[in-house]
């Protein structure tokens, strides 16, 4: 079984030498005004579903802190947009998993998640009141665990140091009862969000199955390359 890796920061800006997995789908953003550039930067099919689920966890939790929608309306949304983000996250990050062999993690996020609406709505609708003042204690220890669950399939300490970051934040919900909501949306989507804009270290095989042996040398050379940059 392979370790950890620390020849490799745990995280560092983007390299542009790509693998092949991560080039499927790549998405390029790019907004300039003149000669005056505001905003330039990549997203691999794994960055976006950071952000999509990043843009998920921010509605959620901004709403539920800000806004005054009854519970069962809140439920009924976060049921939507956890049913959302997980056909995204298959959607977007099939291909790049089955390279990696790592779709038993998105199946590992998406039970998470689904077991995670699904304890949110009892406690809504099924009247396991215990649940609700415990709400974010719950969604935190859910995420810290498929942080951790990604670590482990990854090699990757970004993962490992973000799920214990999760774990972390439950003690300090208690010094800020009446923002417990945005503190678990502040930790949750500015996660993903750095993630997305990060390049993280993971161990990624050299023996994938699905691609060709050109692909499998060009993905070498970028590997070269990126070592080159360290």
């Amino acid at each position: 079984m392979t370790a950890f890796s620390t020849t490799q920061p745990i995280i560092r800006r983007k390299q542009h030498a790509l693998d092949v997995q991560d080039l499927e789908g790549l998405l390029h953003i790019h907004i300039q005004i003149k000669d005056l550039k505001l905003f330039s930067s990549f997203y691999t099919r794994i960055d976006q579903v950071f952000v999509l689920w990043g843009s998920i966890t921010a509605v959620i939790f901004l709403t539920a802190q800000f806004l005054t929608l009854s519970w069962a309306d809140q439920a009924m949304l976060w049921s939507v947009l956890t049913l959302v983000g997980s056909w995204g996250t298959c959607r977007l990050a099939w291909y790049w998993v089955t390279v990696e062999r790592l779709r038993w993690v998105v199946y590992t996020w998406v039970g998470l998640m689904i077991g995670g609406v699904l304890l949110t709505n009892w406690g809504i609708f099924g009247g396991g009141w215990v649940v609700l003042p415990h709400l974010c204690e719950l969604w935190l220890g859910l995420s810290g665990i498929g942080y951790l669950v990604t670590a482990w399939g990854l090699r990757s300490r970004a993962f490992m140091f973000s799920g214990l970051l999760h774990f972390g934040a439950i003690s300090f919900l208690s010094y800020v009862p009446e923002w417990q909501f945005l503190l678990t949306g502040i930790v949750t989507a500015g996660s993903l969000f750095l993630l997305a804009e990060l390049q993280w270290d993971m161990h990624s095989i050299d023996d994938a199955q699905l691609l060709t042996v050109e692909q499998k040398q060009f993905n070498h050379k970028q590997r070269e390359l990126r070592d080159l940059d360290l």
